[in-house]
């Protein structure tokens, strides 16, 4: 994902709307087309966690995180 950074794996569980996660699942599924039997070959959870982690590095959760005022 973002190569400078050194990240770590961390199994959390997030609330998402359901649109977030329709839109998601649409758009790995259009992305990754049909194979030849018709089937779509997309793992949709791995794909949220992805985008989950891209919004976060480019959103620089980092500095939210190191701020305590967000802890209240």
């Amino acid at each position: 994902m973002n190569e400078s950074r050194e990240t770590i794996k961390v199994h959390v569980n997030v609330e998402i709307t359901p649109v977030s996660l329709q839109a998601v699942v649409e758009n790995a599924k259009m992305i990754a087309g049909r194979d030849q039997t018709g089937v779509y070959r997309v793992d949709t959870a791995d794909k949220v966690s992805e985008m989950i982690t891209k919004f976060l590095l480019e959103k620089d959760f980092e500095s939210f995180a190191l701020d305590i005022n967000n802890f209240k």
